[in-house]
């Protein structure tokens, strides 16, 4: 079995997503980053090996995609988290028009064709209070787990205001509303309906289309895609392991690649 490895190398977590020659997917793992990435990266891709009974040899073509796409040596080529998203999204729902993607340290908007091709896309230019990290560090200061911040902001009624685009000053917010006695719930609540507005402003900046497709970890929090869905007033699509689709984009970007030479 000839396998095509696409690997996302965020600055929170590596993704490993491996296809066959068809463009199905066989297996994927996810391992925390941290240095030295080379050994990072060769231990999260013979976890999804092991996964499907295969070995590095069985890997025929290697891309690269994320932050730290320039940091393995061993790669066949690289492409960029921009178009790996727009393609593993489109990839997953056919009819996807529009990307969101929120990662550890910034989010992004991106406008896609038919066939996935990026059109214009948006990045947070201002702070990280625009992005999931902002979600971590608010779990931290109010006591809770990064698991459970999605559940908990569903239970929330009154939602707290955060109006800084600042993280310093955002997460000043969320102390003083711890302080004032506000609920847990509803600071999440907060944090979700933030990171979502701003979310929604660079969707406006590249044109919202339906479908809109929500890539990334913040897509396990039931809470974030709430707010979303309810500040576009639309479903939202969300991949079954949203936080793959970057390399699985990458993946199939690949194959594509690999088909064009060899006609």
């Amino acid at each position: 079995m000839t396998l095509i490895a696409g690997i996302d190398i965020g600055s929170r977590g590596t993704k490993i997503a491996l296809i066959d020659r068809g463009g199905k997917l066989r297996g994927w793992h996810i391992a925390r980053t941290k240095p030295p990435f080379e050994e990072t990266v060769e231990a999260a891709l013979a976890a999804a090996l092991a996964t499907v009974g295969a070995s590095r040899g069985d890997v025929g073509y290697l891309i690269t995609t994320g932050f730290g796409r320039s940091s393995y040596p061993e790669r066949d080529t690289q492409v960029t988290d921009i178009s790996a998203g727009a393609f593993g999204a489109t990839a997953t729902f056919p009819k996807t028009r529009c990307v969101i993607d929120i990662g550890s340290q910034s989010s992004r908007a991106i406008h896609v064709d038919e066939i996935g091709r990026v059109k214009e896309f948006k990045s947070n230019d201002k702070c990280a209070a625009g992005a999931g990290g902002f979600v971590e560090r608010a779990a931290r200061y109010i006591e809770t787990t990064l698991e459970e911040v999605g559940e908990l902001s569903l239970a929330g009624e009154d939602p707290v205001t955060i109006s800084s685009v600042c993280a310093v000053l955002a997460e000043s917010e969320i102390i003083n509303h711890v302080s004032q006695g506000r609920s847990v719930e509803d600071i999440l609540r907060g944090v979700h309906n933030s990171l979502a507005e701003r979310a929604v402003a660079l969707l406006k900046r590249v044109g919202i289309e339906s479908e809109v497709t929500l890539v990334g970890g913040m897509a396990r929090q039931r809470g974030m895609v709430r707010a979303l869905s309810e500040m576009l007033q639309m479903p939202i699509n969300i991949p079954e392991t949203p936080e793959i689709v970057n390399a699985l984009g990458a993946a199939l970007l690949a194959k594509r690649r690999l088909e064009r030479v060899a006609a």
